[in-house]
């Protein structure tokens, strides 16, 4: 598996022209016989709330596998813009059975469309990790590279019709990012320091999408257990930290769906849907 650290190098500090209006192609990646560290999962499940028993992994867990396949695409020649460029829009997980700790997988992923918006370019990463011959996890990221459109105004996001009563209130501290970039390795320098997040623009910390996601799920796994489900989410406000959010869930027809907003439950930062296969 290649080093986060290494490639976000190239990422950050790379310099890249911007989109040359082209249809990205199809890159494939491919990373064999990976195999799982037990200390780094159960640091993982800390900072994400999951229960971790020593033997199942908290189902986000292999998208931090597969977001170095990301990151390896990123820095393709082929790719013209730079990361910071880039949203994370939405990201779907299916996971057809749990995954051991002790197995050792293949982690593949694909840039496999892109497509013009009236935003900017829009792109999908498929991901897929197999145990020998079978698929046991598949995720869809769909990220875009933002192009302002003049006199193009964004419409802020609302939060569903969900009724957001018995909700949970999250704190979160401003070491959030540094603990969850040293259980998943990814030390994107947005959510780790202010003094680092300010050079790009931002005037706090940022917690990882990812974060939020996983954070988000493992207070549902009581409901889920081990039956084969996929929870997809749309990214909607960033997370600022330190802060406070919100967190609820309704139960929907086969499923589950949930949202975290801000304090005042007035604006979303995440909708999801978790539904049973």
């Amino acid at each position: 598996m290649p080093s986060l650290l290494s490639l976000y190098r190239k990422i950050l500090f790379g310099r890249k022209p911007g989109w040359d209006k082209q249809p990205l192609p199809k890159i494939y990646v491919q990373a064999p016989d990976v195999v799982l560290s037990q200390d780094k999962i159960r640091q993982y499940a800390e900072v994400c709330g999951f229960e971790f028993d020593g033997v199942t992994l908290p189902p986000t867990y292999l998208y931090v596998w597969a977001f170095r396949l990301h990151a390896t695409i990123f820095t393709h020649k082929a790719v013209t813009f730079p990361l910071l460029g880039m949203i994370h829009l939405k990201n779907s997980i299916s996971v057809f059975r749990p995954v051991k700790v002790d197995e050792t997988v293949t982690v593949q992923c694909e840039l496999s469309a892109s497509r013009h918006t009236d935003s900017g370019l829009e792109f999908d990463l498929v991901s897929k990790v197999f145990v020998a011959d079978e698929l046991v996890w598949q995720a869809l990221s769909t990220y875009l590279y933002r192009i302002d459109t003049p006199g193009r105004r964004a419409r802020p996001p609302k939060a569903s019709d969900m009724l957001w009563e018995n909700v949970q209130q999250w704190r979160l501290t401003d070491d959030l990012g540094r603990r969850y970039a040293k259980a998943s390795g990814d030390y994107n320098l947005i959510h780790l320091h202010p003094l680092l997040s300010k050079r790009f623009g931002f005037e706090r910390v940022l917690a990882h999408g990812m974060w939020s996601k996983a954070r988000a799920l493992s207070q549902l796994m009581p409901f889920i257990g081990d039956k084969p489900f996929q929870v997809d989410v749309e990214f909607k406000l960033p997370v600022f930290m330190p802060s406070e959010v919100t967190f609820g869930f309704e139960s929907i027809e086969n499923g589950k769906r949930f949202e975290m907003r801000d304090v005042k439950g007035r604006r979303p930062h995440l909708l999801g849907n978790v539904t049973y296969l």
